[in-house]
């Protein structure tokens, strides 16, 4: 098992690493090359800039059973195909269960984008978003090192 970080725009690579590295296990770290990471106990991917290339990346060095941290719905579909673990920054699990509602939900939103309405951006993260990220990674962690 690995833990592969769609690090692009992502505030707890930093925290997944350190939970990796806690337990062993490899970290990956993918990005595009908008970005720049280098942080001891990951190693680090990086793809040219374009449309979803670090999310192709990721998702070819996805396996059975690995978790991937990722807040795209698109690359969490596709990761779940694989039988991946998914979680998403603010710790939700995304499984077989809840996908086709996020899906149907972003799409709703690209609809409505598309149409001229004015989405809110996500609030400022908050200390609370980051525990119950770390509580959810370790509690996955907990599952699939059994």
């Amino acid at each position: 098992m690995k833990i592969l970080i769609d690090a692009d725009g992502c505030p707890v690579t930093k925290l997944a690493v350190k939970l990796a590295t806690e337990r062993g296990i490899s970290a990956i770290i993918v990005c595009d090359t908008s970005h720049e990471f280098s942080i001891d106990g990951a190693k680090t991917i990086t793809v040219s800039k374009g449309a979803d290339s670090a999310d192709f990346a990721l998702v070819n060095k996805a396996e059975n059973g690995d978790i991937i941290i990722t807040q795209d719905y698109g690359l969490a579909a596709m990761a779940l195909a694989k039988r991946a673990n998914v979680i998403t920054q603010n710790g939700l699990i995304i499984n077989n269960f809840n996908i086709d509602s996020l899906l149907y939900s972003r799409h709703m939103a690209k609809k409505a984008q598309r149409s001229g309405k004015h989405l809110k951006g996500p609030s400022k993260r908050t200390k609370d978003q980051d525990e119950a990220f770390e509580k959810a990674l370790i509690a996955l962690l907990n599952k699939n090192c059994t």
